[in-house]
């Protein structure tokens, strides 16, 4: 029997981040200590341009961070776990496959 008592988090949101902010793309990487999920918008509609050292056309796509998200290596599967479940409750209620 387990004599641990069963945990709640009890979450609190301020009026400022409640709204949200809109990101249409995001940026995943990670260092030695953890995963950062970077949140951004496009700022301007993408650009045909010239790369300066090589004279190759790339296609330029000016974008702004609104959000830095930091988590701990031992959190990201939780969070993959959180998606999936939303993202398949998502597909259900709405019948749009993503």
């Amino acid at each position: 029997m387990n004599d641990e008592p069963e945990s709640h988090l009890e979450v609190s949101i301020s009026a400022e981040v409640e709204a949200g902010i809109y990101a249409n793309f995001a940026s995943v990487w990670h260092t030695r200590d953890g995963f950062v999920l970077d949140f951004a918008v496009i700022t301007r509609p993408p650009q045909l341009t010239g790369d300066p050292q090589s004279g190759q056309r790339i296609l330029s796509v000016p974008t702004r961070i609104v959000s830095r998200i930091r988590l701990p290596p031992s959190q990201v599967f939780e969070l993959m776990k959180a998606l999936e479940q939303q993202l398949t409750a998502y597909e259900k209620e709405t019948g749009h496959k993503v």
